[in-house]
C-alpha cells in the first residue's frame, strides 16, 4: 500500500507526516523544495522525491506508483487544481487539507471524472472540515425536514501561517452564505449572533467557511451559515473594510500581507495543540421552526488536521468505495468526529 504526503514540509504537512510516522506508515514524502523536503524526511526516517506541481508529467509519474495522496500545499486555490487533474490521470484517490470553498466546488464539479477513473476526490479531511460536517451530517438525520442549518467553532489557538495567508487571499472576495441551494457572496462580518459554542455564550459573525459547500452536499439543506466568535470592535472594523475590500483583491496587496505573516510563527506551539481544544456548535431548522441543536469538544484543529489526513487515508487504503465527489461524513461516516472528541 503507497501513499504520498505532499507538501510535507510545511507547519501541518510536517504534522500529518509526524502522525504517519507514528501510526507505523511509511508515506512517500514530496514537494517542491529539496532542502526543506529533505530536512523532514531525514528527521521522520521517511522515503522522499523532490516534485513541482508546475510540471505535470514529473507529477503524474510521481503519483502512478501511489493508491493515495494527501495535498497538504497551498493555498489550494492555486494548487488544488494541478494535483486534482494529475490524481484522475494516474488513478490516485485524492485528498487534502484545505478549508477553501472554491475548491469543495472544484472538487465537486469534477464528480463524473473521479467516477470513471474510478477515484475519491475528498477535500478537507482536516479541521477543514472533519467535525463540523460530522455535526451537519448528524444534525440532519436527527431533523430531516430541516432547512435551515448552522454550523460555528471557537478555538483559542494560534492560526498557522497557511491558514492565515489563505485567510488574506479570501478577504477581498467577502463572506459567503448558501441561501436557496445557491452559494451568495454577501459583505465580511455579514450577520452576527450570540452563541453558545460548549464553553458559554459568546458573540460570533459569519465567515465564508468551507460548510458553506460540504454541509449542502452532505445534508442537501438549502440554507446554511458558519459563524466564529469575533469582538464587536473586529466586526466593526470589517465592516469598515468592506468598503475598499476591492483593493485586497489585487496580487500585489495579497502579497504584502503574506509577507506580513512570514513574520509570525509557523503555528500553534505544542502546549496549544495538547491544551487548545475547539468547541463545535450546529444548529438545525424546519419549516415549523422547531429548532435542535449539537455541540462537541474536540481536539485541537491542526493536531486534529493531522489525525484526519491520515485516518482517512488509511481507511480509503483499506476500502474500495464508488469514484466520485465525498465530503467526509459522507466517505468514512458522521461517526467520525467520535476518534477526535475530547471529554472533561
Amino acid at each position: 500500500m503507497s501513499w504520498m504526503i505532499y507538501g510535507a514540509y510545511g507547519y501541518t504537512g510536517e504534522l500529518v507526516a509526524a502522525y504517519a510516522k507514528e501510526r507505523g506508515q511509511k508515506p512517500l514524502l514530496a514537494g517542491r523544495n529539496e532542502k526543506k523536503l529533505k530536512a523532514i524526511a531525514d528527521k521522520l526516517e521517511l522515503p522522499y522525491q523532490v516534485v513541482n506541481l508546475e510540471d505535470p508529467v514529473a507529477l503524474r509519474q510521481a503519483l502512478a506508483e501511489q493508491q493515495v495522496v494527501v495535498h497538504c500545499a497551498g493555498p489550494f486555490e492555486v494548487t488544488a487544481a494541478p494535483m486534482m487533474d494529475a490524481c484522475i490521470a494516474t488513478r490516485t484517490h485524492y485528498l487534502d487539507i484545505t478549508g477553501e470553498l472554491a475548491v469543495f466546488e472544484l472538487a465537486h464539479s469534477k464528480h463524473e471524472e473521479a467516477q470513471r477513473a474510478g477515484i475519491v476526490l475528498c477535500p478537507g479531511v482536516g479541521f477543514d472540515v472533519i467535525p463540523t460536517d460530522c455535526v451537519a451530517a448528524q444534525l440532519k438525520a436527527e431533523m430531516p425536514d430541516a432547512t435551515e442549518l448552522t454550523l460555528g467553532f471557537d478555538s483559542a489557538s494560534r492560526m498557522s501561517r497557511g491558514t492565515a495567508k489563505t485567510s488574506v487571499r479570501r478577504l477581498g472576495e467577502g463572506g459567503a452564505v448558501r441561501r436557496n441551494g445557491k452559494i451568495e457572496t454577501v459583505p465580511l462580518a455579514y450577520k452576527t449572533r450570540k452563541i453558545d459554542f460548549g464553553n458559554g455564550e459568546k458573540f460570533a459573525m459569519t465567515i465564508p467557511w468551507g460548510d458553506v459547500s460540504t454541509a449542502y452536499h452532505t445534508t442537501g439543506i438549502g440554507s446554511i451559515e458558519v459563524y466564529i466568535p469575533a469582538s464587536p470592535n473586529l466586526v466593526k472594523k470589517l465592516k469598515r473594510m468592506n468598503y475598499f475590500r476591492w483593493l485586497l483583491r489585487f496580487e500585489w496587496m495579497k502579497n504584502w500581507l503574506e509577507k506580513k505573516i512570514e513574520q509570525q510563527p509557523a503555528g500553534p506551539s505544542e502546549k496549544q495543540l495538547e491544551e487548545a481544544h475547539t468547541y463545535v456548535w450546529g444548529e438545525a431548522k424546519n419549516a415549523e421552526g422547531k429548532v435542535i441543536t449539537k455541540q462537541e469538544k474536540v481536539m485541537n484543529g491542526y493536531k486534529l488536521t493531522s489525525h484526519g489526513a491520515v485516518d482517512v487515508a488509511l481507511w480509503l487504503l483499506e476500502h474500495t468505495p464508488e469514484g466520485g465527489y465525498y465530503t467526509p461524513s459522507k466517505l468514512c461516516g458522521a461517526e467520525l468526529i467520535e476518534r477526535y472528541r475530547v471529554t472533561g
